[in-house]
């Protein structure tokens, strides 16, 4: 069986292999905070089922509390290590199998393995979390190895801590006019693309949402990050074969090597 990625927006994607779904940091509204969603539906309840769920780290916009309640009880959620007890209500979150992991930890779910990977990115939970919960990116394991890196920087010894991948699902944006420390743009992103060396990538963390009223500053960080992306992949890492989806769109990359 073929694998399949589809990408809801933001850092929300359902990766399907060997007949399991895995969803990632699910973000299913159209407002968050000061934030609200300028592009794409907000994805409809199908994008909820999945066997396994996987938070990179404990911002709002990665473990949204209202959105991991639309899972169906008995849905294995892995979260970054103490994040119950850096965020009490995930402890609410009434028949959801919560699993800690840190950097090295693999967990099975169904004929996959998920397996935590280090991530450069501040991962409490804001604005006054403690530096308790790492942030992590995960590497699925089943038909193909998919990479997904939830919101990192570009690292020194990044790909060898990935390992081998034949997917990259990475973030190339962000939900505001100017990236902070820990983030990868198209550049970073197209670079770190070449060290990882996939058989094939998909950008996300972009033109989704975007802070309330700022619609005229620095427009182009809201909607060109994956052209750009796509366009200095094709530079620095040509026989990568990067898929550009819209929201709600879905690919079945070739992974065979």
């Amino acid at each position: 069986m073929p694998m399949e990625v589809t990408w809801w927006g933001h850092a929300t994607c359902t990766v399907e292999d060997s007949g399991v779904r895995v969803l990632t940091d699910p973000l299913f509204v159209s407002r968050l905070a000061h934030l609200r969603r300028r592009r794409g539906a907000v994805p409809p309840p199908e994008a909820a089922v999945a066997d396994a769920v996987l938070v990179s780290h404990l911002h709002a916009d990665h473990l949204h509390l209202p959105s991991l309640a639309r899972l169906a009880p008995g849905t294995r959620l892995i979260v970054p290590r103490d994040a119950p007890r850096a965020v009490p209500g995930l402890r609410r979150l009434a028949g959801l199998r919560v699993t800690e992991v840190g950097p090295g930890d693999e967990v099975a779910v169904g004929e996959l393995r998920v397996r935590a990977v280090p991530a450069l990115h501040d991962g409490r939970r804001l604005p006054f979390g403690p530096h308790r919960s790492p942030a992590l990116g995960y590497v699925i394991q089943g038909g193909a190895q998919t990479y997904f890196a939830g919101d990192t920087g570009l690292f020194d010894g990044m790909a060898d801590t990935v390992g081998s991948i034949d997917v990259a699902l990475l973030p190339v944006g962000g939900w505001g006019p100017f990236l902070g420390h820990g983030h990868l743009d198209p550049d970073r992103a197209a670079r770190a693309l070449a060290a990882l060396a996939p058989r094939a990538a998909i950008p996300v963390h972009y033109g989704t949402y975007w802070p309330i009223g700022m619609d005229a500053v620095r427009p182009h960080e809201f909607h060109s990050p994956g052209d750009e992306f796509a366009r200095k992949a094709a530079r620095l890492a040509p026989r990568v074969a990067v898929h550009r989806l819209g929201h709600g769109e879905s690919v079945r990359p070739e992974v065979g090597r």
